[in-house]
C-alpha cells in the first residue's frame, strides 16, 4: 500500500510534531540550496576559468556602469581589468574584446562559433524577425541574402558598371555648393557650410538609386514630395536610433519594455511603420514600372523582383524590403560619417590638406576635368588619410553583437555557449602595442606599406565582414577628393575643429562640421561645365 506524506504526517505525527518535522526538512533544503549557490558562485568560476568581470548588481547586472558614448566606456573597464572582459546586462553575459589578438581569435580562429547574432527584442520588429542580412544567424538563409547583396548589387563588377551615379551624385553636390557660395559669399569670398548634412543626402541618392533607381534628394523630387516623404523616414530613424542595438537597457531588462521605457517602443513601432511604408511604395513602383532597360534600371529591387517570379514563397515582399533597408542603414550614415571626420581632421592638419591637395592637382593635370573614381587608385595619400581616419574614427565603433553557438576558448578563458560577443573597435584600432601614438592623426604611418600585417577592423572580419566596404570607400574617396579639388577651406575660427564623438551606432561627430569654402579659381570655369 502506497501512502502519501500527507496522509502519513496526519495518522502518525500529532499537528505540533508535524509542523516541526516540515520546519526541519525546510532548513535543511534551504541549506542545501544555499551551499549548492555558493559552490557555482565561486567554484564554478575557477573550474570553468571564465574571463575577469568587475563587481556586479543583482538583476541588472553591470548596466549601472555603462554610460555613452559605449565604446569609450567599455574601453575604460578593459584598460582597467584586461582586454578580454566577462559582463552581465541583465542575465545575459557579454564578452567584451579589446585587443587585436582576443579579436583575432574570437572572428578568425573561432569565426563559426561566434557567426550568429543574439536575438535582442528590439531588432525582432525592425529585422521581421530576424531575417534580415545584418541580423539573421548563421545558415542557408543568410549565406543567399549574403550571396544576393556581393554578387546582385556590391560586386566590383557591379559597382564598376553603377560609377555614372556616384559620379553625378558628386557633381550635383559640388553644382550646390557653388550656387550656395555665389549666393552667400562674404567680402573675403568664403561662405560657410554644414557639410554633414550635404553628404548625407549625395549617399541616400547613391544607396536608392542602386537599390531602388530612384533618387530622394533634388529639385524634381522636392516637387514630387518624395524628399519630404525621406526627411520623415529619417526624422524616424534618428529617433528609433538610441534604442536599437546594445545600447538599448530595454533589451536586457524585461520589466523596462513592459512600461516602455523612455518610449523606446512607440519610436521603434513609428520607424518601422515608416520605413515599411517607404520601401512598399517602392517595390510597388518598380513593379508598376516594369522591366525597362537600363543600367540603373538593374537595381536591386529589380533582381530581387525577377527572383519573386520564380519563387513567391520565398522571396517575398518582406524579404525585399528587409535586405533594401539592411543596405540603406549600412550606407546611408557610416560614409558621411567617415567624411565628415577626414574633413575635420585635414582642417586640423592644414599641411595634410595641401599635401590631398597637391596630389590630386598632380594626378588630374588639366584641371578641366572633375576627379573620376579611376583616379582614386592613383592617389596614395588621399587613400592614407581615409585609411587613418578609419582607424581613429571606425564607421561602427562597437561592432555589431555577435554570439556563441558553441562553447570556446578566448584568451585562455572559457567562454559558454549563448554569449554575447562586443568587439570594441575603438579600442583594436587604437592599441598602443600596435601603433605608436595611437591618437595622433599621421596617415604617414601607413606610406610604403608600413601599416601592413596591424589588425584594424572598421569594417569588421570573417564571415560577417560588412558587404559594402568597396562601396563606402570609392563614396568617401570621391566626395573628399571633389571637395578638396574644387574648394579651398578653411575653419570657422582660429581654434581648431571640436573632435568630440556623438552616441549612435556609428560614431558621428557631437556637433556637425561648419567649415569656410569658396570655388577654387582655376575650376571655376571647369564647374560651370556640369
Amino acid at each position: 500500500m502506497i501512502i502519501s506524506v500527507g496522509s502519513f504526517n496526519s495518522v502518525f505525527l500529532s499537528p505540533t510534531i508535524a509542523t516541526s518535522a516540515m520546519e526541519t526538512i525546510s532548513y535543511i533544503s534551504l541549506s542545501l540550496a544555499l551551499l549548492l549557490f555558493v559552490k557555482l558562485l565561486f567554484f564554478s568560476k575557477n573550474t570553468r576559468n571564465l574571463p575577469p568581470s568587475p563587481p556586479s548588481l543583482p538583476f541588472i547586472g553591470h548596466l549601472h556602469l555603462l554610460k555613452k558614448p559605449l565604446h569609450r566606456t567599455l574601453a575604460s573597464l578593459s584598460d582597467r581589468h584586461g582586454p578580454v572582459l566577462l559582463l552581465r546586462f541583465g542575465s545575459r553575459p557579454v564578452l567584451v574584446v579589446s585587443s587585436p589578438s582576443a579579436t583575432e581569435e574570437c572572428l578568425s580562429k573561432h569565426d563559426i562559433a561566434f557567426a550568429n547574432r543574439p536575438r535582442l527584442p528590439s531588432l525582432k520588429l525592425l529585422s521581421y524577425n530576424y531575417t534580415s542580412l545584418a541580423v539573421a544567424n548563421y545558415g542557408p538563409h543568410w549565406r543567399n541574402l549574403r550571396r544576393i547583396a556581393t554578387v546582385e548589387v556590391l560586386s566590383t563588377h557591379r559597382l564598376n558598371a553603377l560609377s555614372g551615379i556616384r559620379s553625378g551624385e558628386v557633381q550635383a553636390m559640388v553644382r550646390q555648393l557653388v550656387r550656395d557660395w555665389q549666393a552667400t559669399k562674404a567680402t573675403d569670398g568664403f561662405a560657410r557650410v554644414e557639410l554633414k548634412s550635404r553628404m548625407s543626402a549625395l549617399s541616400l541618392n547613391v544607396i536608392m538609386r542602386m537599390i531602388a533607381g530612384k533618387r530622394f534628394y533634388g529639385e524634381e523630387e522636392e516637387k514630387a514630395g518624395i524628399s519630404e516623404e525621406v526627411r520623415r523616414y529619417r526624422k524616424y530613424a534618428e529617433e528609433a536610433e538610441p534604442a536599437i542595438g546594445a545600447s538599448n537597457l530595454a533589451d536586457f531588462l524585461p520589466v523596462l519594455r513592459w512600461v516602455d521605457y523612455q518610449g523606446a517602443s512607440k519610436k521603434l513601432a513609428r520607424y518601422r511603420k515608416g520605413r515599411d511604408e517607404l520601401m512598399q511604395r517602392l517595390i510597388d513602383m518598380h513593379r508598376r514600372e516594369g522591366k525597362e532597360e537600363g543600367v540603373e534600371k538593374k537595381s536591386m529591387m529589380g533582381v530581387m523582383l525577377s527572383l519573386q517570379e520564380t519563387d513567391p514563397g520565398y522571396y517575398t515582399d518582406e524579404v525585399i524590403k528587409a535586405l533594401g533597408l539592411g543596405l540603406l542603414a549600412a550606407g546611408t550614415s557610416t560614409s558621411p560619417d567617415t567624411a565628415e571626420w577626414a574633413m575635420t581632421l585635414l582642417l586640423n592638419n592644414p599641411e595634410a590638406l595641401k599635401k590631398v591637395r597637391d596630389e590630386i592637382d598632380a594626378q588630374v593635370a588639366n584641371h578641366d576635368r572633375l576627379l573620376e573614381e579611376s583616379d582614386l587608385s592613383n592617389l596614395p595619400y588621399l587613400q592614407y588619410v581615409i585609411t587613418e581616419t578609419l582607424r581613429l574614427y571606425p564607421v561602427v565603433p562597437l561592432m555589431l553583437p555577435h554570439e556563441s553557438s558553441q562553447e570556446c576558448n578566448v584568451g585562455g578563458f572559457h567562454i559558454p555557449r549563448g554569449t554575447m560577443l562586443l568587439v570594441n573597435a575603438y579600442s583594436v584600432n587604437r592599441d598602443p602595442k600596435v601603433w605608436e601614438e595611437p591618437a595622433r592623426f599621421m596617415p604617414e604611418r601607413f606610406e610604403g606599406g608600413k601599416g601592413e600585417g596591424k589588425l584594424m577592423i572598421p569594417f569588421g572580419m570573417g564571415r560577417r565582414r560588412c558587404p559594402g566596404e568597396g562601396l563606402g570607400m570609392r563614396v568617401v574617396g570621391l566626395v573628399l577628393g571633389a571637395l578638396i579639388q574644387c574648394f579651398e577651406w578653411e575653419r570657422t575660427g582660429k581654434e581648431e575643429v571640436d573632435m568630440a564623438e556623438g552616441s549612435g551606432l556609428s560614431m558621428p561627430k557631437a556637433i556637425p562640421l561648419e567649415a569656410m569654402y569658396r570655388p577654387r579659381q582655376i575650376m571655376l570655369d571647369t564647374l560651370e561645365k556640369f
